[in-house]
């Protein structure tokens, strides 16, 4: 008995081009931003505080002093 093939043929589109889009709801786009606003807030203040700690250890005056003026930003009181 003889195999038998099967061919396939791609034919191109003619039509439009239909673009499916999805709306992403505001409050996922809030909270989104909120947590990586926070991280990214998280993130510089404990690099400036290893980096406060170790211009401390070294007893780099000048360093600690530029450091500390940027560390105020990231404390309210």
């Amino acid at each position: 008995m003889k195999k038998q093939k099967i061919v396939y043929r791609i034919f191109r589109y003619e039509g439009n081009v239909i673009r499916a889009k999805r709306e992403v709801t505001y409050e996922f786009r809030l909270v989104s931003r909120l947590m990586l606003d926070e991280l990214c807030f998280t993130w510089n203040k404990e690099t400036l505080e290893a980096a406060i700690n170790y211009s401390i250890d070294n007893g780099d005056k000048e360093s600690f002093l530029r450091l500390s003026e940027e560390y105020r930003h990231y404390i309210w009181e």
